[in-house]
This record gives structure tokens, sequence and C-alpha cells, in this order.
């Protein structure tokens, strides 16, 4: 066996070879952070993205007095329309769901919804968190979930991808824990090694650019990120969006734990 036979296959950095892409997120902002570079680079070379939002995240605040979920819902919504429309997406789907309650809704009925729209998208590829929910968060989880059995359904053919951390990307956060946690349980982020990505794509400073107006637009949530870190750690940070294939071991392992909404 020759050594190009049993050498890893490098990891995809044209978009174009993704063909029509769907996300499958749980709360406004989570797209950007995690796949706005991706999304941007395939529409700016004529591909369709759909992206579908479980919830409007509603309870993503810590002053409920000033941002009721009612209130903080209709911005957050608002605020994803200018996120999308910045990377040029403007086919979305919101399930409707409430922040925090993904893993009490009924498992199959959300799957069969989301089967249908897969169905009717035809994606040639399917973005989402993996089991781990990138920060730990449960709703990321139950989403990643989700979309998993849903991609077994309707579209077992196309090529799902769970958004992954590496290394790299651990070591560049690892200073900033205390200032800004975003990752809530152990375990995380995860450090997957670069021999193991599907996707990698390193954002050129233009894209970049476009990446943090994108952020900046969910401004109740990026806000604070912005101030404790500075734009240029946020951008050092998300500068680089990797994914891995829904199918390797390593994707599916259950090294982590879940963080809930406070009831």
């Amino acid at each position: 066996m020759s050594l190009s036979a049993i050498a890893p296959a490098r990891p995809i950095t044209d978009v174009t070879r993704l063909g029509t892409v769907l996300g499958i997120w749980a709360h406004p902002d989570d797209e950007a952070f995690l796949s706005a570079g991706l999304m941007a680079a395939a529409r700016d070379a004529g591909q369709r993205v759909v992206c579908i939002t479980a919830t409007l995240g509603e309870h993503g605040t810590d002053d409920p007095g000033s941002w009721p979920p009612t209130r903080m819902a209709r911005v957050r919504e608002r605020e994803l329309q200018a996120s999308l429309a910045a990377l040029g997406v403007f086919e979305h789907h919101l399930l409707g769901l409430t922040d925090g309650t993904c893993a009490a809704a009924p498992h199959h009925v959300i799957v069969e919804h989301l089967a249908h729209i897969v169905d009717v998208v035809a994606p040639d590829t399917i973005v989402t968190f993996g089991p781990d929910g990138m920060t730990g968060h449960e709703d990321h989880q139950t989403v990643s979930a989700w979309a998993t059995d849903a991609h077994a359904l309707a579209a077992p053919d196309a090529r799902l991808l769970y958004a992954t951390t590496t290394e790299e990307f651990a070591q560049a956060w690892e200073p900033s824990r205390e200032a800004f946690n975003v990752f809530l349980t152990d375990g995380l982020p995860l450090r997957t090694p670069s021999s193991e990505l599907a996707v990698e794509l390193r954002l050129d400073t233009a894209a970049v650019d476009r990446k943090i107006v994108a952020l900046r637009a969910q401004a109740s949530q990026t806000t604070g990120l912005f101030a404790a870190l500075g734009e240029e750690k946020v951008r050092d940070w998300w500068s680089t969006e990797t994914f891995v294939e829904a199918h390797t071991p390593r994707a599916r392992a259950q090294a982590f734990g879940t963080w809930r909404v406070a009831a």
C-alpha cells in the first residue's frame, strides 16, 4: 500500500466543494460564531445557504428585568436578520421553541419537522453542533441530536459536519477564560487534532471583517464579549472555522458535561 493511500485526507478549504449548505443551530449568533465565514464564502460563490434556528434565545441576558423574554426575543430576531443579511443569507427557518427547553421537546416530532425542511432544501452539506454542543449548552447538544437524526432520515447521502475547535484554538482562548468564559462545562473547548478535520477555513482579513460585522449585529449577545476581550482577541479566536465529519469516533465521544438554563 502506498503512503498516499494511508495518509489522512486533507481538510476541505474550498467551500464550493460543499454545495448547498444547511445550518441547524439553537440560538441566534450560534451560526455567526461557528460558520459566518463559511456561509459568506458560499454565498459569494453563488451557492445556496439556508439557516435553521431552534429558539430566539429569549433568556440570553443577565438582566431579565430590563430584558424580559418577549422583548429579548423581538430584538434577537431582528439582530439575527441583520447578521444573516451581512453574510448574504436570506433563507431562514425559525422552529419557535422556547430558549432553554429544547431537551424537553418531543424528539421525534422535531426531527420529523427538520427532516421535512431538509427534504425541501436538499442540501449537499449540513453543518451543526457536535454532541458536545460546542460550549456544553443543553440546547446546543439537543439540536445536534435532532440534526443528526434528521440527516439520517431525510438526506443520508449529504455531508454532515460538526463544528469543532482545535488545540490551537484552545491555547489561544485559555488566557481569556476568567475574563469571559463561554465554555460552560468541563472537557471543553474540544482539542480536535488538525489531522482529523474535514473542513478548515482560515479566513482572510476581509472575511474576518465581515464576520465581525455579523457578530456585532447581534449586539445584545456580543457587546459584552467585545468589551471584555477587545476586538483583536475576538478576531483571533474566530478567524478559523473547523468541522469534523459526524461519523468519526471522536466526533461522537461523550467526554463533556451539560449546562442547562436555570429554571
